[in-house]
Parts: C-alpha cells; sequence; structure tokens
C-alpha cells in the first residue's frame, strides 16, 4: 500500500495510526468518550470520527447518521480498549480528531489498512 509515494505495510501503517492517534490525544486536538466525540461533530470541531467496531449497534448508527449529517468523516476501527490504551485512557468507544492535519495522515493509514471512511 501506498500513501504520499510512500509503501507501507498493514502493520507499519496501524502503529503508525496509533501514534498519530497517540499525538493528537497529547497535543490537545482530540475529543474521546461518546458525549466529547459528539459535542465536538455537533459544533464543527471534528474532522474525523472513529468508533471500535465492538460499540453497540446504536452507538455506531448514531455518529454515522450524526457524522454524514455534518459532513465528518466517519469510519469503524479497532476495539475499545485498544483505542483507549492507545490514547492513554481507558477503553473509549469512540473518539474525533480535531486536527485537520492529523486527520487527514489518520485517513491515509486507516485507508493502507483497508478501512473504508464514509462522509
Amino acid at each position: 500500500m501506498e500513501i504520499d509515494g510512500i509503501t507501507v505495510n498493514n502493520e507499519i501503517a496501524e502503529k503508525k495510526l496509533y501514534s498519530l492517534l497517540g499525538l493528537s490525544q497529547r497535543g490537545g486536538h482530540m475529543a474521546s468518550g461518546e458525549f466529547m466525540t459528539e459535542k465536538a461533530v455537533k459544533e464543527g470541531r471534528a474532522f474525523l470520527c472513529i468508533v471500535a467496531e465492538d460499540s453497540s449497534d446504536n452507538t455506531k448508527k448514531m455518529f454515522r447518521n450524526m457524522c454524514e449529517f455534518y459532513h465528518v468523516p466517519f469510519c469503524c476501527f479497532s476495539d475499545k480498549n485498544t483505542l483507549g490504551h492507545r490514547i492513554g485512557k481507558e477503553f473509549r468507544a469512540s473518539l474525533a480528531v480535531l486536527d485537520a492535519g492529523l486527520a487527514k495522515a489518520a485517513i491515509g493509514y486507516l485507508g493502507a489498512l483497508g478501512v473504508t471512511v464514509g462522509n
């Protein structure tokens, strides 16, 4: 798989994505947890919304519909424990990246992993 002219495999893309999410959290460019993610999307501050695959169907549907309405890229990726652990928190069902550049890079890595990012 290729990102910006650089060939990466799935393992590297996944590590880089998690590093990017951790960096985003430490830099204050992330909202995590259902309430804060929903608030960021509705306020227009979110550039990417990620929901854990092991979240309930209602949670996934709610965020999918909300992101479609507010034109925020959305995907289901990873699981609650891994998402939370990689950003230095307890388990997290959802998170929103609040920086356009970090979100664009994360979308690139998600694409390299074969994850569909919808709008």
